[in-house]
């Protein structure tokens, strides 16, 4: 139950505090032109990531998408504690496009009447990679449909991130191994 009260107050505080947008006077963050949501659908695993304190201790981190019975999209983000094989943690969400003629800009919200932007500013041609940024440039998520990247892709987005901007040395990778399931088959 922290991992919500600390985003919910990490989200609150955007609202204080001068973002990085704001402090390097930077022009307004560009999405892609078009997304498919039905496409987007699906698990995508964290490949890199800006430091989050409600993401604190994770590695092996997911987000699953399913098209819900309203027309939203569910949202399930799941992680390992400690370590790839600790044991999960994971946290239930609602997505929403508020640009309908490009799905590029979304909202997400864990918990309550409370929406973060959600914008879509990299994505694969055949989606096998997405990157997801907020306005702010102070959240940053590099997503794959596989837990590793090549790479010369990886290298290419970075690129593309610097062009938009972002303070790329802030990205960290993210820790990716066998679950337990998997490690105890490997054993086997």
């Amino acid at each position: 139950m922290r991992a919500p009260f600390s985003l919910l107050f990490g989200l609150l505080g955007l609202g204080c505090a001068t973002t990085t947008t704001e402090r390097l006077h930077l022009p307004e963050l560009h999405t892609v032109p078009r997304v498919d949501l039905e496409r987007y659908l699906g698990t995508w695993y964290e490949i890199a990531s800006f430091p989050q304190s409600f993401q604190r201790g994770c590695s092996a981190s997911t987000a699953t998408y399913t098209l819900g019975d309203d027309g939203k999209i569910d949202l399930l983000n799941r992680c390992r504690k400690g370590s790839p094989s600790g044991p999960e943690k994971s946290a239930r969400g609602r997505a929403r496009a508020v640009d309908p003629s490009s799905n590029a800009k979304l909202e997400v919200s864990f918990f309550g009447p409370f929406w973060a932007q959600y914008w879509i500013i990299d994505l694969g041609v055949d989606y096998e990679y997405a990157v997801v940024g907020h306005p702010s440039r102070d959240y940053l998520w590099i997503l794959s449909r596989a837990p590793t990247m090549k790479a010369e892709v990886y290298a290419a987005i970075v690129q593309k991130l610097a062009a938009q901007r972002y303070e790329t040395n802030r990205l960290v990778r993210t820790v990716h191994g066998p679950t337990p399931e998997q490690s105890s088959l490997e054993t086997k």
